[in-house]
């Protein structure tokens, strides 16, 4: 006898929770199966970026960093911009400090001009980018903690073509302009503009044409970064999680390790939402020939307090 059509609907309606249910464990065995692939992918290209400076083999400094993490203390990272082609050691043509705390949710970020007129350790004064070519990142962060008196706790060394492809892969970011300027062929309106990797790459390079010299460039590359670390922080950026990590790998150094990496996007994450930019103020000198950017002591000062008291706030 067939069934009556109230004892299929009943029969049915048994039915549809295992439907559901099934439905559900179907996407969380997919979703556990790519969050593993992702999982796996960030330790392949962590350990790729990871190279460890010398300091990092005191016991002393692997404990003090295990201490900054486990109490969420703030963190300074010193971010390079480096143009490196073959046979060329390169220079540091970008570098930008931000201090992240945790406590505030807070970063601040400091453009420091390539041609400041500093102390390099063992090398007497010279142009701060300078610091790179005579001996590496060790040398940077060493130039930086002394110049301004803070610790720099990590650093990122980003090759510019990476940050071309690194762009690209985001899908480009949108960055509002200040100014009507051509660079490398490219115009750059007044407004809000939408820049590929390559426009990127141009935008933040500009400072001949701008009456704010390496000020006006700085302020560029950090919209850029801070256009870049939202768009990376969106949905559609992380269904491309796998070519942005690949670019990463062959792109980008740090001494950041895997465990210390899971920290800072756990806790440190959130200072994303209140940047404040910083500058430094100076005069333009030429001496034995060279121009250099002179920052007087007091302006140092100044830019180490700031940060000391951004990162002790609560």
């Amino acid at each position: 006898m067939a069934e009556s059509r109230v004892e299929y609907k009943k029969k049915n309606k048994r039915k549809w929770p295992y439907w559901v249910g099934g439905i559900l464990l179907f996407l969380l065995l997919l979703g556990g199966g790519y969050a593993w692939y992702v999982w796996d992918k960030i330790h392949d290209t962590v350990d790729t970026m990871h190279e460890p400076l010398d300091r990092d083999k005191d016991p002393e400094r692997q404990k003090e960093i295990q201490d900054i993490f486990s109490e969420k203390k703030s963190i300074n990272v010193l971010l390079l911009g480096v143009d490196e082609r073959d046979g060329d050691k390169g220079r540091s043509d970008t570098m930008i400090l931000m201090s992240l705390n945790p406590n505030t949710n807070s970063m601040k970020m400091l453009s420091i001009p390539r041609d400041t007129y500093v102390n390099i350790p063992g090398r007497n004064m010279d142009k701060i980018n300078h610091a790179y070519a005579f001996g590496g990142v060790e040398l940077s962060v060493q130039t930086v903690e002394e110049a301004f008196d803070i610790p720099v706790h990590f650093y990122g060394k980003v090759n510019m073509e990476g940050f071309e492809l690194g762009v690209d892969s985001l899908g480009g970011v949108t960055v509002n302009n200040n100014r009507d300027f051509t660079q490398d062929g490219i115009h750059f309106e007044e407004g809000d503009i939408h820049l590929n990797g390559k426009e990127a790459l141009a935008y933040i390079r500009m400072r001949k044409g701008d009456p704010r010299g390496d000020m006006g460039r700085n302020e560029r590359q950090r919209a850029v970064i801070t256009a870049a670390m939202n768009e990376a922080a969106s949905f559609s950026s992380i269904t491309k999680v796998g070519e942005i990590l690949d670019i990463l790998g062959n792109n980008v150094n740090t001494d950041l390790q895997m465990k210390n990496t899971q920290n800072l996007f756990s806790n440190y994450l959130g200072t994303r939402a209140n940047i404040e930019t910083m500058e430094i103020s100076g005069s333009g000198q030429i001496l034995g020939g060279i121009w250099y950017y002179i920052v007087p002591e007091s302006e140092f000062t100044r830019i180490s307090t700031e940060i000391n008291n951004h990162m002790e706030a609560r």
